[in-house]
């Protein structure tokens, strides 16, 4: 009798971040010049021969380099992207060579307002400057050539992670030969701005921000981080999704007139919060709020039309919406698409069904997958 055949594994198993040095400075779209500074990415995957089929995965705001597989067998969850990348997975590691970065700025290992600025021995805090989307791409395209990486076979991005994924396809437009833009949008609206200002002030009234010192101090701004994050976490949902989950379900059944939580979505946001703000740094949520304010492509034209800043775009697109994202709606989508075939650009677009609001491309929808899924496995290596 022989044992059946092993299923084979869909992980990327058991990974280890890598931290990638640059000496050479690096001048911001907002003037200011950081001397040297660090990216830590994963690699997931084998980079061929003819290194022709690296795929870059961009992250959204509070993500990092950590997009697939876990640190060790006991780790409770894996990378953020860990259903899409991975063997046999939409972004399949068996045919490609998969990089996450976690962006300049950040605060899971990348030189950022919590590490130690070496002209002054300290942390930078509130001395770390802006940055933006465009410096994002210019950091990652240094990362690549380290790697030996003259064109990806496509970088790929949702929400912010697309904005840059976009950004890479009019920067360097011989650098990419897909541009995958999910769940995102070429600039924000009005209402988003202010979503994020709402949740910068969080931060920065909270008495332990220290005007963004807080480390001299031997303290955090947990509570305004907490509600920025409560507030973000509400725009990343959507209505049914909520409705059908936490309803007006009561934690003790009855009303306690009180302020402390009653309806099971209070304890939800509470717990969101603190989960998030005991493991981000708050200078980090403010300038990766600031980078999605500032992003906008049109920015250099005279015109204000994104057909015109898209002009230099050579990639294939892939880009996808969902139905109930009302953060970046479907239509803010169709703006790309159409800016994009204005300039006759082969594009695929895709508007998936789903209940899950913005937060729709982290999840486990066959549908979406599978779009990804085809779209990747059609890309020539």
């Amino acid at each position: 009798m022989t044992s059946p055949p092993a299923q084979a594994s869909t992980s990327v198993g058991i990974v280890t971040p890598q931290t990638a040095q640059f000496d050479t400075p690096i001048a911001l779209r907002s003037g200011a010049v950081i001397p040297r500074y660090q990216l830590v990415y994963e690699t997931y995957g084998e980079l061929n021969a003819a290194r022709s089929n690296a795929v870059l995965i961009c992250h959204a705001l509070s993500g990092n380099h950590h997009v697939a597989g876990r640190y060790t067998e006991h780790d409770k969850y894996p990378g953020w992207w860990d259903n899409m990348v991975g063997p046999g997975k939409p972004i399949d590691t068996n045919r490609f060579f998969v990089i996450g970065v976690n962006n300049l700025g950040g605060c899971h290992g990348s030189t950022g307002p919590s590490s130690i600025n070496p002209e002054t021995g300290k942390p930078w805090g509130s001395r770390f400057p802006l940055v933006t989307v465009d410096d994002w791409v210019e950091t990652q395209a240094r990362l690549a050539n380290r790697l030996g990486i003259e064109q990806f076979a496509a970088v790929v991005g949702g929400s912010l992670g697309g904005m840059q994924a976009l950004q890479w396809s009019i920067t360097y437009p011989d650098r990419l030969r897909h541009c995958l833009v999910i769940a995102a949008a070429p600039k924000l609206t009005a209402q988003n701005i202010a979503f994020n200002d709402v949740a910068r002030q969080a931060i920065l009234s909270d008495p332990e921000f220290h005007g963004g010192d807080y480390y001299a101090y031997g303290v955090t701004p947990k509570r305004g981080l907490r509600l920025a994050r409560m507030l973000g976490h509400i725009t990343y949902l959507s209505d049914d999704v909520m409705g059908t989950k936490f309803g007006r379900i009561l934690r003790s059944g009855t009303f306690q007139f009180g302020y402390d939580v009653e309806f099971e979505i209070e304890s939800y946001l509470r717990y969101q919060g603190d989960k998030f703000a005991a493991s981000f740094d708050a200078n980090t949520y403010l300038l990766m709020t600031k980078a999605l304010d500032y992003f906008d492509p049109t920015h250099h034209y005279e015109s204000g039309h994104l057909s015109e800043a898209l002009a230099p775009a050579k990639a294939n697109f892939l880009v996808i919406a969902f139905t109930s994202d009302w953060r970046f709606a479907p239509e803010r989508s169709r703006e790309i698409v159409k800016a994009l075939l204005d300039n006759e650009r082969n594009v695929t677009y895709a508007e998936v069904k789903s209940t899950h609001g913005h937060d729709a491309f982290l999840m486990v929808d066959p549908y979406y997958h599978e779009v990804v899924r085809t779209y990747m496995g059609n890309i020539a290596l």
